[in-house]
């Protein structure tokens, strides 16, 4: 979970997560209650933790920022509360669905505004007269059943960017999830599938399944109703609508008739994985509470979506899980499309919890089962009776290295000097630990894993210099050069040690 954040060589410091226990309330923003972080300063014993937004990666998008145990007045309490509710959406979540219900009943004349991302009532038509609208003819009843080629979809990287599944996926998800026999759904930051599985049981193909859209995108309260929808932030478990949408999820997890739930959840692939995490296990917790005394220790059947080389994260915080081969796709990603093969096809996979064997792949798009791992792969995805797996992860057919004893991706090589593979070109003297740790020095874990770590969270002890004790002027320091890369830091640190 750590963040590397800039700095100098003998001037290293990180950012981790920490995630709360017990009652300790924590200040919120507009997104909700702040997540608490724990910087890790140069010369101090513990590092130095502050609340930040757990939406947003970035200040410019949400300013929040306040030390652990920062005292905080009450005027700057209350113009923090003022700012929030005016950052909140327009309307309530009735008040939407009673809008909702108007604009449908209107016989001529829908209107939609672009700049807004409203639909727009009669007596609203003068406000935004200046305003880009949408045709009447692209907002009949069938086109407002799809609200996400309606709306823009949200761009920016560094708090809430939408990438939405491209329909070969989507359907791919539902088709797996009713052969599975579940007939509720919920949709955590998955427009497209929620808005699937009401198209279907519209049109009255299969067996009727429920479903439920959490998303912190507001904009979808205008067209789903208060048992369809819930606006929330996937970060810090935080419902917006309060206790009232609270309720919705607790009754959706109440399994009645055989009706089984499964969780589909697309979190943003920037967000840190230990808040995910949090927030999923959370569910988890409140739906086994709701089953029998012999599944209460059970998860909640679940689907992550994420690119492949964030499985070790996830199978840290969810170590029941499994990785499938199959490549998902975006219709408004630039990278992740369908067709492409080698390194450019999607990285995005399925993470469950499911029987991989009973995830069946389409044979007709690529995919094979392979009798020994006993799951579907990919078809280059080739079986190695040594490793006795099938390794790759990319797509690409991934071969055997006699020297490391294990599957390496094709474009690799053996160095004899490093005592590894890797790329050619890489620069020798990196260690096979990768970054290793800064704490202990071992370079077989990192520092989120290292024993010593609440002991000692500091790097490179700084002395206080004779000249700033005999109160002479210090003079002004050379601008630092421009930071390398954290591999070519490494090798520089490894190659002067052994020197």
């Amino acid at each position: 979970m750590d963040v590397q954040l800039k700095g100098s060589d003998e001037d290293e410091f990180g950012i981790e997560c920490v995630v709360q226990k017990g009652e300790q309330k924590a200040p919120s923003c507009v997104h909700g209650p702040t997540l608490l972080f724990e910087k890790v300063c140069v010369g101090e014993k513990k590092g130095r933790r502050f609340y930040a937004c757990s939406a947003c990666r970035d200040r410019k998008e949400c300013a929040f920022f306040q030390w652990e145990n920062e005292k905080v007045s009450e005027a700057r309490l209350m113009a923090r509360e003022e700012e929030n509710r005016s950052k909140m959406p327009p309307f309530t979540h009735q008040e939407y669905c009673s809008r909702f219900r108007r604009f449908l009943a209107l016989p001529l004349g829908r209107r939609f505004c672009q700049d807004c991302q409203l639909l727009l009532l009669p007596g609203e038509w003068e406000t935004h007269a200046t305003h880009k609208m949408s045709q009447a003819d692209d907002l009949t009843e069938a086109r407002l059943s799809r609200p996400s080629l309606l709306l823009k979809p949200l761009e920016n990287k560094k708090s809430n960017a939408q990438y939405l599944f491209a329909d070969r996926s989507c359907h791919f998800l539902l088709d797996t999830i009713a052969q599975q026999g579940y007939r509720k759904v919920l949709c955590v930051g998955t427009p497209r599938l929620h808005e699937l599985i009401k198209l279907r049981n519209q049109e009255g193909k299969g067996e009727p399944m429920k479903t439920l859209l959490l998303d912190i995108d507001f904009r979808y309260a205008q067209f789903n109703g208060t048992e369809e929808f819930c606006h929330y932030n996937m970060f810090n478990h935080h419902f917006f609508g309060g206790e009232a949408a609270t309720k919705v999820l607790l009754s959706f997890l109440i399994e009645k008739d055989g009706e089984k739930v499964i969780m589909v959840t697309d979190p943003p692939f920037g967000g840190l994985t230990k808040p995910l995490a949090w927030s999923f296990s959370q569910i988890s917790e409140t739906w086994s509470k709701l089953q029998t005394l012999e599944a209460s220790d059970a998860e909640v059947p679940m689907v992550w979506i994420f690119p492949y080389f964030f499985e070790p994260r996830i199978l840290e915080c969810f170590p029941s899980f499994t990785m499938l081969d199959y490549q998902l796709d975006y219709d408004n990603h630039p990278l992740y499309k369908h067709g492409k093969t080698g390194r450019k096809q999607s990285p995005v996979r399925l993470f469950t919890n499911l029987n991989p064997q009973d995830v069946v792949l389409p044979k007709e798009e690529g995919y094979r089962f392979c009798k020994v791992c006993a799951r579907y792969v990919w078809s280059e995805n080739r079986h190695c009776s040594k490793c006795n797996v099938c390794p790759s992860k990319d797509g690409r057919q991934w071969k055997h290295c006699s020297e490391c004893q294990k599957c390496v991706k094709p474009s690799w090589r053996h160095c004899q000097s490093c005592g590894r593979c890797a790329l050619p070109g890489h620069p020798c003297g990196n260690s096979p630990g990768l970054e290793g740790c800064f704490i202990c020095g071992s370079l077989k874990h990192k520092r989120r894993n290292c024993r010593n770590k609440e002991k000692r969270r500091s790097c490179n002890y700084r002395p206080s210099r004779p000249e700033a004790k005999e109160g002479r002027t210090q003079p002004k320091q050379a601008k630092k050069p421009k930071r390398k890369s954290g591999a070519q830091r490494r090798a520089n640190k490894l190659r002067k040690a052994a020197e």
